[in-house]
């Protein structure tokens, strides 16, 4: 089922991404996907996350895969709850696993960085992380082997080199798929 915010109209009121996120989790579904994360809504994303809805997706707009986490944390907050930062930084490390920085070069989008997130440590206030695949890193041992990226073919035509450092072949088939 596709439900979509609006403006209020003149006819009609305002629907927010927080209603429809909350009336989504009424419909028990399998699977959630939230075009975008800008607001409040993140606090709504995180308590379906920390209910058992798993395989959720959503965007959210930020420089870095790193910087998504703080920008998250940052929208929960404006959800005004009375939670404290190292509860929603433990909440988020819980419940989101993996993190997937998406650039556009030159016309076209590709993967930059993959995060997977380990957990919070509390004493440092910070987030522990494997980086799985960081865009630079891949080039450089790329060119070190004398392979050009073949960016936009199917993973089986890759270098073992990339395929190794993405963790396997679902993964470098999951991030072939074009942006929804």
């Amino acid at each position: 089922m596709r439900l979509e915010a609006r403006r209020e109209q003149p006819d009609l009121p305002a629907v927010s991404i927080r209603e429809l996120l909350r009336q989504t989790l009424r419909l028990r579904p399998d699977r959630i996907i939230l075009g975008e994360v800008r607001g409040a809504e993140a606090f709504d994303l995180l308590q379906a996350l920390n209910t058992g809805h798993q395989g959720t997706l959503s965007t959210i707009h930020a420089n870095t895969a790193e910087l998504a986490l703080s920008r998250f944390h940052t929208c929960i907050s404006m959800a005004g709850i009375n939670q404290s930062e190292r509860a929603i930084a433990r909440n988020i490390a819980e419940v989101v696993n993996v993190l997937v920085h998406i650039e556009r070069r030159q016309g076209k989008r590709i993967v930059t960085q993959v995060l997977q997130i380990d957990g919070y440590e509390p004493e440092l206030h910070r987030y522990r992380f494997t980086n799985l695949l960081k865009a630079d890193q891949r080039e450089a041992e790329l060119q070190s082997s004398g392979v050009k990226a073949l960016r936009g073919e199917p993973a089986a035509r890759r270098p073992a080199v990339g395929r190794r450092k993405l963790g396997g072949r679902r993964l470098a088939r999951a991030t072939n798929r074009k942006a929804l």
